[in-house]
């Protein structure tokens, strides 16, 4: 629903009164200017759509102006949601992919497995975390789940990396050695890197608001498993595909 004041009305006057109305989970925001603001609804069926709407109207004109205008009011059908999800989806495989690619050509193919392996763990864990918390899924949550994914590629190509100098540096050393090793040379660093992201996760949770809420508490959840599949995944993987350390004259 798209309103229009003449007085200067702020979204938190707006969400104030839609919560006291029945309404919490509504989302606001201003658009084009202080005096515009879209507020957004979780869909149903449409007899109860087209009632609920009429009940936001006059809540809103008998509790904070008069005068407002409601100057555009659009429902997000099946089809349309369909096409979301099937968007969504697609965004994730394809980003899953070209991420396996990557991996593949700048280490070796038994590196993309271990990564692309890790990377599904992240991505059904945060869809996961969205079915147990009840936080609605949208796009949102898919930019969520594609931000959790490349936060946590960025830890394992750390990780590889490390592991693919030491199979160069210690040629005699069991692979299970190497990736032991590897892991605790990077650990001092990935445990800042993951605080402090974390901390700033935290912030956006608790002060965030509850627009961003199931983002940004989707965002403290995942990174947090990202960066166990990093090191408890990722990297454990590579002695389940037949690499050996002779493998890293080609790697």
């Amino acid at each position: 629903m798209e309103t229009r004041s003449d007085k200067n009305i702020s979204v938190h006057q707006y969400r104030e009164v839609l919560a006291d109305a029945g309404y919490p989970g509504a989302s606001l925001q201003n658009f084009g200017g202080e005096s515009n603001v879209l507020i957004r609804l979780q869909p149903k069926d449409t007899d109860a759509q087209a009632k609920e709407v009429e009940h936001i109207k006059s809540v809103l004109t008998s509790k904070i102006d008069s005068e407002i205008e409601f100057r555009k009011v659009d429902y997000v059908g099946p089809k349309i949601g369909k096409e979301l999800i099937t968007n969504g989806i697609l965004a994730m495989v394809l980003a899953l992919v070209g991420i396996m690619i990557y991996i593949a050509i700048r280490f070796s193919w038994q590196y993309g497995i271990g990564a692309i392996i890790a990377l599904f763990h992240d991505g059904w864990v945060t869809v996961g975390f969205y079915i147990i918390s009840g936080f609605e899924f949208d796009l949102t949550a898919v930019a969520a789940i594609l931000t959790i994914i490349g936060y946590s590629i960025n830890d394992t190509v750390v990780i590889y990396d490390r592991i693919r100098e030491n199979l160069r540096k210690y040629k005699v050393v069991s692979m299970s050695d190497i990736i032991n090793r590897s892991v605790n040379e990077t650990l001092s660093r990935t445990v800042m890197t993951v605080l402090t992201t974390l901390i700033a996760c935290l912030a956006l949770v608790v002060f965030g608001g509850d627009v961003i809420r199931g983002f940004s508490t989707a965002m403290l959840f995942g990174i947090a498993f990202g960066t166990y599949s990093s090191i408890y995944i990722a990297a454990p993987v590579l002695m389940h595909t037949g690499f050996k350390a002779s493998a890293s004259a080609t790697a």
